[in-house]
């Protein structure tokens, strides 16, 4: 099966067509710059590569004329947030005016707080304002400085799947044509420039395409099950409603940090009807549910996904039930891995309180994420169009060619 991988297919492909001496860029863990603030979760790197690219034509369950129409639909009637012009017009939403030297770790930090924004995407954000702002004199050594920043960016938390994947499709996305080197510097620079800017919007208007994807699939009268708090799926309940739907949302308390009480909150603003569950009563309540959404931390070779603990339970009891488990996931996520079980995942640990204290000498479970195998899903919504599992790794391999 692994044999099948994208990444076992690409990195036999890479290895008969070596790169030229001239173009290899080998950094060392002392080029990069320190990292002056905490690592939430100093691990050793998983490795994680994922390169982006919208396709106009799929292979998958819908047509590119119905994506099309998605794409359209956003650019009329959604407006993307004005955060492109701000980095055009200051350079750098940090560092400009302030005569302080850049630091992509500020400017990350900067977008990350911003809370419609991603993870993957405060990480672009940074990348294109640290290319504006750069006093690199040559293509190769911008290049360089580019790659360095991005894996500072990257070792601030070497468990996040999205901020490392997202750093790894900004850095092919801007730099993928070899022709930069023969231009002009200053025509490169601006070239490269314009695509950061293109692909944070690109990034910026994925959570739209996919709810007017998602959307379709929601019935009237239909009850759905969420775990967790994904802005993605939050997105598409939204749109739904917006569009005058009838449906009902049951919401698992997602322990330990109970983000489906967030979540529950935010229905409940909407006017849309909402059940809380304890986690442990997903299989008591499958009966009444109709079909399962959740987003993703990432989604890997296999077509299965990396999600918060729980979505492996939940979409096992759903399979069982012949419920259908639909994921919503910017193909940003896409990632580089192909687990075959849940230890191959590297721990995302975070602290759990259970109120009470804990005997001496029991050891507590605090990893916050688990791995759902493809088996057990049904569709994806990304904004590259609505895909089986199956197709994922085929998707990928396209964008890695």
């Amino acid at each position: 099966m692994w044999r099948r991988s994208a990444s076992f297919v690409l990195d036999k492909r890479q290895l008969a067509q070596a790169s030229p001496p001239h173009q290899q860029i080998l950094l060392s863990s002392d080029d990069m710059e320190p990292n002056n603030l905490p690592n939430p979760n100093p691990s050793t790197d998983h490795g994680i590569s994922a390169y982006y690219q919208t396709r106009a034509e799929h292979h998958a369950v819908v047509t590119s004329d119905w994506l099309a129409q998605a794409q359209a639909a956003v650019t009329r009637n959604a407006a993307v947030p004005e955060v492109l012009p701000k980095i055009a017009a200051t350079g750098g939403s940090r560092a400009a005016g302030s005569g302080k030297a850049f630091s992509v770790i500020d400017e990350f930090n900067y977008w990350r707080k911003k809370p419609d924004l991603a993870e993957a995407v405060a990480a672009i954000m940074a990348l294109a304002a640290f290319i504006r702002s750069s006093e690199a004199t040559t293509m190769m050594e911008l290049e360089i400085e580019l790659k360095k920043a991005s894996d500072t960016l990257k070792s601030w938390d070497t468990t996040s799947i999205s901020l490392s994947a997202g750093c790894d499709l900004f850095m092919r996305y801007v730099t993928r044509t070899s022709a930069l080197e023969y231009e002009d510097f200053n025509a490169a620079k601006l070239r490269l420039i314009e695509r950061g800017e293109k692909f944070g919007e690109i990034s910026l208007k994925a959570r739209r395409t996919i709810a007017m994807l998602g959307q379709d699939f929601v019935f009237d009268g239909s009850t759905i099950l969420v775990h967790g708090y994904s802005r993605v799926v939050l997105e598409v309940l939204k749109l739904a409603a917006s569009n005058r739907k009838m449906f009902r949302v049951l919401c698992t308390e997602g322990r330990p940090d109970r983000t489906g009480l967030r979540f529950s909150n935010e229905l409940a603003q909407l006017g849309v009807p909402v059940k809380l569950l304890i986690d442990s009563a997903v299989a008591y309540t499958m009966d009444e549910v109709d079909m399962v959404f959740v987003g993703a931390d990432g989604v890997v070779e296999s077509g299965g996904i990396i999600n918060m603990m729980g979505t492996y339970q939940i979409a096992l009891v759903a399979h069982c039930m012949n419920k259908p488990v639909y994921v919503a996931a910017e193909s940003y996520k896409f990632a580089r891995l192909y687990p075959l079980d849940q230890k191959d995942l590297a721990p995302a640990i975070r602290p759990i309180e259970f109120g009470v204290p804990i005997p001496s000498g029991v050891e507590v479970e605090r990893n916050a994420r688990d791995y759902t195998p493809p088996q057990y899903l049904t569709l994806l919504f990304t904004d590259l169009g609505v895909l089986t599992p199956s197709v994922v790794s085929d998707e990928l391999i396209q964008l890695y060619l």
